[in-house]
């Protein structure tokens, strides 16, 4: 796990409804002239989205995201209860859906999943 100065951390549920309410926080944790903030609420976006469709948590199950200043980076971590599958990117850009990890990769400057008893978790990193 990364170390860092905690800006925030929510409790979610795994329901559309939740995806709002992470871009929200963000929002509120960074402030609107934070110089990342556009990037990080994008792919809280689609870490979020990622977690209440795809996951284990889908229809209500718990999600959560943390938000750590580490050095010249904002660290996103939305962790759900997992799934069969692997969080990968999607080979059909030209798709209807799909292109979130391929948005979470192009626009960060690393990221990653890891995974325990409790569930899954993907980070991404976002140079300030």
């Amino acid at each position: 796990m990364a170390t860092g100065n905690l800006l925030g951390s929510l409790e979610l549920v795994g329901t559309v409804a939740s995806v709002p309410v992470a871009r929200a926080f963000v929002r509120g944790m960074l402030g609107m002239g934070h110089p990342a903030l556009d990037d990080v609420v994008l792919l809280v976006s689609e870490l979020m989205t990622n977690a209440v469709l795809h996951s284990d948590s889908r229809g209500g199950g718990p999600v959560s995201i943390t938000l750590l200043e580490c050095g010249q980076a904002i660290r996103v971590t939305v962790r759900d209860a997992g799934s069969d599958s692997r969080p990968r990117v999607s080979d059909d850009l030209c798709g209807e859906g799909g292109r979130g990890l391929f948005l979470v990769e192009e626009i960060s400057q690393c990221w990653g999943t890891y995974e325990d008893e409790t569930g899954r978790a993907v980070w991404c990193e976002v140079k300030v």
